[in-house]
């Protein structure tokens, strides 16, 4: 007698939208990924949507965490967490401020990770007729870090006022010094993959290589992960896990920043095999 063949079971995916997005931004993604591995549960967090993705990321965090928990209390096997843009930091805050998680992969869909510093057209969304050198002035304050993009706006020319003045990205990256940098060390490093996603044609993520965790030195030439200072302290576990092989670099070109997420070929290139 024939056994019957048991079908495969997917693990969850959890997607959290970037600035100025939602949940309808994403129908695409979650048609591919049901496509390629029927019966996948995909979720989209309708949280902080549109306009209201503008509100601070430590705002933020704490709701997103409730989705995410009660999605995960029901995937016994594990969850995989796929952020795009603004929402790849909140995602990295979720994964280091949440103890005992069970997400599997963490796929960062070009996100600002170590921090944002162009003239884009997202900038002037935010603030109008604003010039990159002068963001700072509005950022790097009480009042400014009420507004998300202040939250990881990383000015290489004013390295001192980022440190003291940002309250998210520098505690995130652990640039600054905290009480439970060590825990959320821990955390951060339960991932059993961390897929980074992003490329030269972006034309909003700013140097497209943050998406990748390079960044600007003072003269604006990029420095890469590698050679990044919270890479070479592990202050946050990313040398860690790419010592472990668990970090995965995907580099498209012809890809503009509103598109990643519905383009079908990016997604078999770099995200297909990470979500079973």
């Amino acid at each position: 007698m024939k056994r019957a063949t048991v079908p495969h079971r997917y693990k969850p995916v959890i997607i959290v939208h970037g600035i100025f997005d939602g949940p309808q931004q994403f129908q695409n993604l979650s048609r591919f990924i049901k496509k390629v591995h029927p019966g996948t549960e995909v979720t989209v967090i309708d949280l902080y949507d549109d306009l209201l993705s503008l509100q601070p990321l430590w705002k933020q965090v704490p709701d997103f965490r409730q989705s995410f928990n009660s999605i995960m209390k029901n995937a016994p096997d594990g969850v995989h967490l796929l952020c795009f843009s603004q929402g790849g930091l909140i995602c990295r805050a979720l994964l280091s401020t949440t103890s005992n998680h069970n997400v599997h992969t963490f796929i960062s869909l070009s996100s600002p990770l170590a921090g944002q510093y162009g003239d884009t057209d997202y900038l002037q969304k935010v603030f109008h007729k604003t010039l990159k050198k002068n963001v700072h002035f509005i950022c790097y304050n009480k009042f400014g870090q009420k507004v998300s993009i202040c939250d990881y706006w990383n000015d290489p020319h004013q390295r001192r006022s980022y440190l003291r003045n940002n309250i998210f990205l520098p505690l995130l990256n652990g640039e600054r010094p905290h009480r439970d940098m060590k825990a959320w060390r821990e955390n951060f490093l339960q991932i059993k993959k961390l897929v980074l996603v992003g490329g030269p044609d972006d034309g909003v993520i700013t140097p497209w290589q943050s998406s990748h965790f390079g960044f600007y030195n003072s003269s604006e030439n990029v420095v890469e992960m590698q050679n990044q200072e919270f890479y070479l302290n592990d202050a946050f576990g990313l040398k860690t896990l790419d010592q472990r092989g668990d970090v995965v670099a995907c580099v498209h070109s012809g890809v503009k920043h509103t598109t990643w997420h519905s383009n079908f070929t990016v997604f078999r290139n770099c995200m297909e095999k990470w979500l079973t």
